[in-house]
Formats: structure tokens, sequence, C-alpha cells
């Protein structure tokens, strides 16, 4: 049977200290707790992640929202300047509370 060479040495070793440190009985605790955090940590950096993107994505202009907030109301937009708008939007706001 051929010798172990440097790095199994290296395990063993490891593994052997492991064992005098926490004992058989804390060592699947241990892997447990080990497992727990590696677990959380990749959650977070699926997060960073997820908030990175997010936040890479332009919000939308207020051109944009000034559009839909008229093609909602049913406002046509073709040719008017953002002014007139505005004030249809504002008219038509009156007259839905009166």
């Amino acid at each position: 049977m051929p010798l172990p060479s440097g790095i199994e040495l290296i395990v063993i070793a490891v593994i052997i200290v492991a064992i005098l440190l926490w004992g058989p009985k804390k060592l699947p605790e241990l892997a447990k707790s080990i497992g727990l955090a590696k677990k959380e940590f990749e959650k977070v950096q699926k997060e960073g992640e997820t908030f990175t993107t997010q936040a890479m994505t332009p919000p939308p202009s207020t051109d944009d929202v000034l559009i839909k907030t008229a093609k909602e109301l049913g406002i046509s937009t073709e040719g008017k300047t953002k002014d007139q708008i505005s004030q249809e939007i504002i008219e038509k706001s009156k007259q839905a509370k009166s």
C-alpha cells in the first residue's frame, strides 16, 4: 500500500486535529453550522445581485409617466405639449371629483 502524498497528509492531519479539538459529537454540528453559513452567504449574494440589477435600471421619465397617465384617462397626447397634457389631466381629475 503506497504512502499518502503531501496533500493527503494535510487533510488527514486537519481531520485528526478537528476530532481532537471538538470531539466526534461536535463535528456534525460544526459541519451543519458551516453549511448554514454558506447558504446564508449565497442568499445575501443573490440579493445583492438583484439589488444591483434594479439599481442599474433607470426610473421612468416624467414624460413617460405623464403620457401613460393621460392615456389611462383617455386623453389624446398627439401634437400636444407637456403643459397642455398636464392641464387636461388636471381638468379631467377635477371633473371626476365633481
